[in-house]
């Protein structure tokens, strides 16, 4: 299946939690993913991080390829690295359905966005808090999805940014009617609704989830915060 059409799935369902594998055991990685698979999620998030763009290194190309193995679940794959042109087809053969990348990361989003639509996969813009909205005007039209970061990309467990509300919901009036809105960072049980009401499609977790022994509850009772919105 196409990442169009995961895309579509996304839509479909949204408001949807996804998973930030950053906070799981990766010594333990099937085990995990069934986990989240029996807690009913419909996707996972991965935070490719290179230690450059971002001060913190965490996986790349294997782990994509070993999940994309171990489930069927859409892969949302989200860059914080530099140079992310360099690496657009080998993500979408280790099997991503979904891919943002930074603008803070290159000089002109418009042709990588172009490229990953090429190859069949759903393209996103990724914005750090401070990054003003205006430097991707040109684009909007051209995202699949836009991830709004609520913290400075590069760790997890920081604290939610409230300036991220704002530019959700400018967002969901400016991008085109089926373009996804994603917020990650410090997505609990306290915030989630917020972002939800401001036009939030794909709210990422990562502790908020990891930091409880069975995943279902959480997972079930952070969708029914962003579902009564």
């Amino acid at each position: 299946m196409s990442g169009r059409n995961r895309l579509a799935e996304l839509r479909d369902a949204a408001p949807v939690i996804l998973p930030s594998l950053l906070m799981c055991d990766f010594g333990n990685l099937e085990r995990e993913v069934r986990a989240l698979e029996e807690a009913g999620v419909s996707a996972l998030h991965l935070d490719v991080m290179d230690g450059c763009f971002v001060p913190n290194f965490t996986y790349g190309l294997p782990i994509v390829e070993a999940l994309r193995r171990l489930t069927t679940l859409p892969l949302d794959v989200h860059l914080m690295i530099s140079r992310p042109e360099r690496y657009i087809e080998a993500f979408v053969r280790a099997g991503a359905d979904l891919m943002t990348f930074h603008a803070e990361a290159v000089e002109d989003p418009e042709p990588i966005l172009r490229r990953i639509a090429e190859l069949g996969v759903a393209a996103g813009v990724a914005l750090n808090p401070a990054t003003p909205l205006e430097q991707v005007d040109a684009c909007w039209d051209l995202c699949d999805l836009v991830l709004v970061m609520s913290v400075p990309a590069g760790f997890g467990g920081q604290s939610f940014d409230p300036g991220a509300l704002d530019r959700l919901r400018y967002l969901r009036k400016t991008l085109r009617h089926d373009a996804l809105l994603e917020v990650d960072g410090g997505i609990n049980e306290t915030t989630i609704g917020r972002c939800a009401a401001a036009g939030a499609d794909l709210l990422v977790a990562g502790s908020a989830i990891f930091r409880h022994a069975d995943y279902g509850p959480v997972v079930r009772k952070l969708t029914g915060l962003a579902v009564s919105q």
